[in-house]
């Protein structure tokens, strides 16, 4: 008995379990299975990866994803494996014959998805094979980054198109959240978008967003305020890692709930972190920029911004992680005049000389001991301290100067990079059994690997965990690491223990120092970048007549932009003209706490306002005037 065939919704109700797509995911879906270039733009929250996944899942052939995110490809590699879609990622930091099996099961296994790292479509192992893969899709996420006006920009984004002439039959979707006009001009122009593309645009505008800027001189009290007043999970930004656990502590010295989260911690500590607050065994979660990508938690009721973020596409894309749910949510960003000052010196300090550029790239060389010519395509663990003490350099100034190599596409720098242990079987089942038979004292151990991680040992490399391994067969770990490092000497099985240490990879050959290859001009042209961004979003802070999700959305070019109506500077214009209004309002809140004790929500269900905004301003103003109080507790009282 035949099956109906395949239709968006069909397949997104099998594997995801929705009834229904979220607005323009099906009209991108189609247009990738019409044969149409694609371009999505979709706010942060907006369900990017269904756009690919779904129509792949469709279509026979395998989908070639393209990300610089080595974290987020391993995040989407393991998703879909639960919902039983083969896919695979290949990066830098794996091995060649972990690159050499994944390709060879590209071209002829059973894999749907290959997630690569834009850097590994220039390699030869790469473009050797590709042309006898099936390819049915091209997906080129983070597309932004093709783009000089962007602000990641990478160099290895601008080789992409290269691939299209090796599967010349595939379209191409390229995905992001935050682009300008002229960026999205040039993602279409560099991905040689064929004739009849389409482009979605989803409005940058959140309904249920209301944004607020604070400025204060005492940020830890405004801080707290904003906590109180809105309940529910909420993440608080900040620039430094140190301020991270500062902060956190401060917080729960308070009373209030909180972990903290930063790329130099290690990958158990930033998982523990991270669970303890999805689960909502703690509030809040303070982090650097390092905290968000694929986190899939929608009930985020405040993110606040304690630290000013560099350019407004960075501040969108976290603050946009308030609300994904569709319910009320804010954004806030809490500054004095001396954070506008420290931030343009930041921006400017994050853009090194050529000549500290070079003394950096040689040091590196030297470090690892790298011969001209050589290491193409090679990591190595990366201790930035240890670098910095042994030639006598700023760890951040060393920061700031793999940033710009990265970005001149000599190297790739990865601070907070995690692999587990990963484990194949390259020999035959049967040779296998041969070697139990002539070796009984590993017979258990292997039985014990195949019983746990099965077949699939065969034919690619799995996640293997030691001290589970260790737990079944009372061993401890590194007993049962040595015995796999010891079949692996044996060319029984091939074993690369875990990594958690942050990776340099030289995209090119080791170049002569002195002749590094580093455009001058465009050098320059990213510092000019960068402090116009920074303006930018100097204005959006500093700005009290226009409304903050219009700014957000003229940056971005989306015209015709309507008020949003509940952002502060939309609040403060009604308040002008609502004096009335506010003075009732304050005269209700005072009859009701002069008998009560209630939290922010507890009282605007008691008077059930009718402007929302405008309530909670009044209630601000209230206790920034010392008519109300809050009480250990967080609820509100009459002074």
């Amino acid at each position: 008995m035949s099956h109906p065939p395949d239709t968006p919704l069909s397949v997104l109700q099998r594997y995801w379990k929705y009834d229904r797509f979220r607005p323009l995911q099906e009209e991108i879906i189609n247009s990738v299975l019409e044969g149409r270039d694609t371009l999505a733009l979709l706010p942060t929250g907006g369900g990017k990866s269904i756009c690919f996944q779904v129509p792949a899942l469709i279509q026979e052939g395998l989908c070639i994803v393209v990300t610089p995110l080595i974290a987020l490809m391993n995040d989407q590699v393991n998703q879909l494996k639960k919902r039983g879609i083969q896919a695979v990622a290949v990066h830098s930091a794996m091995s060649h014959d972990e690159i050499d099996l994944y390709l060879s099961n590209c071209m002829y296994g059973s894999v749907k998805f290959l997630y690569l790292s834009p850097e590994r479509l220039q390699t030869a192992m790469f473009q050797s094979r590709v042309t006898r893969m099936n390819v049915s899709l091209i997906v080129v996420d983070e597309a932004h980054c093709i783009s000089q006006w962007g602000h990641d920009f990478r160099p290895p984004y601008l080789k992409i198109a290269d691939l299209r002439a090796l599967v010349p039959a595939a379209p191409v979707i390229a995905l992001t959240a935050t682009a300008t006009q002229s960026v999205c001009e040039d993602i279409i122009r560099y991905l040689a978008f064929r004739e009849g593309y389409s482009v979605f645009r989803k409005t940058f505008a959140r309904d249920n967003l209301s944004i607020v800027v604070r400025k204060s001189d005492d940020k830890v009290r405004k801080l707290i305020e904003a906590l109180q007043r809105v309940n529910g999970p909420a993440i608080v930004y900040v620039r430094s890692r140190r301020a991270t656990k500062e902060l956190a502590t401060l917080l729960n010295g308070k009373g209030i709930t909180a972990t903290w989260y930063h790329a130099g911690m290690n990958y158990t500590e930033r998982t523990r972190a991270q669970e303890a607050w999805t689960a909502g065994k703690v509030r809040i979660i303070v982090a650097t920029n390092a905290f968000g990508m694929g986190i899939d938690k929608a009930d985020v009721r405040i993110v606040i911004h304690y630290d000013l973020p560099e350019d407004l596409e960075s501040y969108y894309q976290e603050a946009g992680r308030a609300g994904r749910d569709g319910h009320r949510s804010y954004a806030a960003v809490i500054y004095q005049d001396a954070d506008l000052i420290e931030l343009q010196v930041k921006v400017e300090r994050s853009h090194p000389s050529l000549e500290y550029l070079k003394t950096v790239y040689q040091g590196l060389a030297n470090y690892y001991q790298i011969a001209y010519g050589s290491a193409e395509g090679e990591s190595f663990d990366f201790d930035i301290h240890q670098f910095s003490s042994r030639f006598g350099l700023a760890p951040q100034e060393v920061f700031n100067a793999l940033r710009t190599l990265e970005g001149e596409g000599l190297v790739a720098f990865s601070e907070s990079f995690y692999s587990p242990s990963q484990l194949h079987i390259p020999i035959e089942a049967v040779k296998v059994y041969e070697f139990q038979v002539a070796n009984p004292a590993f017979d258990p151990l292997i039985k014990t690997i195949l019983r746990m991680y099965g077949g699939e040992l065969y034919s690619s490399y799995v996640s293997i965990s030691e001290p589970l391994i260790a737990r079944t067969m009372k061993m401890t770990a590194r007993e049962v690491s040595a015995a796999l490092q010891r079949l692996d000497e044996l060319k029984v099985m091939s074993y690369h223990p875990a990594k958690d240490q942050p990776q340099v990879t030289f995209l090119l050959p080791r170049q002569d120092a002195e002749r590094l290859p580093v455009d001058r001009q465009r050098l320059e042209h990213r510092r000019q970048l960068a402090l116009s961004k920074v303006q930018a979003i100097r204005s959006f802070i500093t700005s009290s007549t226009v409304c903050r999700m219009v700014y957000i959305q003229d940056y971005f070019g989306e015209e015709n932009a309507a008020d949003c109506g509940k952002c502060d500077v939309c609040v403060a214009r009604r308040k002008k003209n609502n004096i009335r209004q506010m003075e009732e309002l304050r005269e209700e809140i005072l009859r009701v706490l002069s008998t009560h004790l209630l939290g922010v929500e507890e009282l605007e269900d008691y008077i059930a306002p009718e402007d929302h905004e405008l309530f909670i301003d009044v209630v601000r103003e209230m206790v920034d005037d010392g008519e109300l109080k809050y009480d250990e507790t967080w609820r509100l009282r009459r002074v």
